[in-house]
């Protein structure tokens, strides 16, 4: 065997000492890494889609892990910080975040494999891979000021949070969705009046759901053209920044949002809407869209999810209570929650409050819940392929949680 012989030799012990200086990885190439060999390249793009409706081809290959890329997409969009950015994929009906620590192609594969275990196919051939297609947008809403980086702002937080907006999570009075409608307005048409004539005809695209009856088309196009030239000299980017400063003041911005049904609550209406951001969970009345509780991440105890349902404990076994949920989205809540918990855990650490290693009595500072857990000895974290247990005061150090465990 030569060199000249070989033309793929190079490559091949190039990977290799790729793989001494990265590490191993867990799964065989995957059917993409395959093709790329036998049609003798060395060079895989991937297309990553964008939450405002763009996309670009990235370099991936064998060693690439998703922090990797998460980098190289942070500095190709000229992005001030890649803080809360996440990448996802879409396989089949679900989606799910990528660990930052797995190497892309892993991840893929053991999506797929996982997707074959609970999914089986009889028409499906041996070997076969599923399509997926791969996603960058925000998932942890941390240090999101509108206006500090108009590319995150216009390529990330106005496209998702429009569409959370047009739902109707929010709570908006009629006064703030006339100006917003008009901002809305100026980001698709900037400065153009001949679609104002159409306003009423296209009031779903600019008036949020729950809002669109309490006054007439005729009216909601009169408020918002008058609303309109209000805003006169805006471009379409500053009007989405404008949208942004207007709706950053609101407790609920940067949530995603999960409409549950709770069955613990009396109190609560028997279909609610879950509202998860950095203060915490937040439990939110779906007709009126008054918050009616929000529970700090450091007042949970621990969480459980499974294919139908989202349980969380509230305080401590003695003191606390329980919110249990009832939803086919329970792996999402489950895995934002973790990574919100990790994000606060390392922001704790990075200001030197730390375990101490050689003192396994230190501990950081803890709220009466956490003590609480601690003395009753229920320093766990319990996984099998139901449910994931999390315990608050010992989150582990291991950060890469898969979502499809749970």
């Amino acid at each position: 065997m030569t060199m000249r012989s070989h033309t793929v030799s190079r490559y091949s012990l190039d990977r290799l000492q790729r793989t001494l200086r990265n590490g191993q990885r867990k799964y065989p190439p995957h059917q993409v890494e395959v093709e790329a060999i036998q049609h003798r390249t060395k060079h895989i793009y991937h297309k990553v889609y964008f939450p405002d409706d763009t996309d670009e081809a990235f370099e991936v290959n064998s060693s690439t892990r998703a922090r990797d890329l998460s980098r190289d997409i942070t500095v190709r969009l000229n992005l001030h910080s890649g803080e809360g950015l996440t990448l996802f994929i879409k396989i089949l009906d679900k989606i799910f975040s990528v660990p930052e620590a797995e190497f892309f192609f892993d991840y893929v594969r053991e999506l797929s494999e996982w997707i074959k275990r609970t999914r089986p196919s009889r028409g499906a051939a041996v070997g076969a891979e599923f399509q997926y297609q791969v996603f960058f947008m925000k998932k942890l809403w941390v240090n999101a000021v509108p206006g500090r980086d108009k590319h995150a702002d216009t390529i990330f937080h106005f496209p998702q949070e429009l569409p959370k907006y047009l739902r109707g999570y929010h709570k908006v009075s009629k006064s703030d969705a006339i100006r917003l409608a008009a901002l809305i307005y100026r980001t698709k048409f900037g400065n153009s009046k001949d679609e104002l004539s159409l306003v009423s005809h296209m009031l779903a695209e600019l008036v949020p759901v729950n809002l669109v009856k309490i006054q007439s088309p005729k009216d909601w196009s009169k408020s918002i053209s008058s609303a309109f030239q209000q805003t006169a000299g805006l471009s379409p980017d500053d009007a989405k920044i404008a949208f942004l400063k207007h709706t950053h003041t609101w407790p609920t911005f940067g949530s995603t949002f999960f409409e549950v049904k709770q069955t613990t609550e009396p109190a609560y209406p028997e279909m609610i809407i879950v509202a998860i951001n950095i203060k915490g969970i937040n439990v939110i009345h779906p007709s009126t869209k008054e918050v009616l509780a929000i529970h700090p991440f450091t007042h949970i105890s621990n969480w459980s999810s499974g294919n139908t349902y989202f349980n969380i404990q509230i305080g401590n076994l003695v003191r606390g209570s329980k919110l249990l949920c009832e939803t086919s989205v329970g792996y999402k809540m489950d895995d934002l929650l973790t990574s919100y918990i990790f994000l606060l855990q390392s922001s704790i650490g990075k200001r030197s409050v730390r375990l101490r290693v050689e003192d396994l009595r230190g501990r950081p500072r803890m709220d009466q819940a956490q003590k609480d857990m601690e003395a009753k000895g229920t320093d766990w974290r319990h996984v099998d392929k139901r449910e994931v247990h999390v315990q608050l005061s010992i989150i582990p150090q291991d950060r890469n949680k898969r979502p499809m465990d749970n």
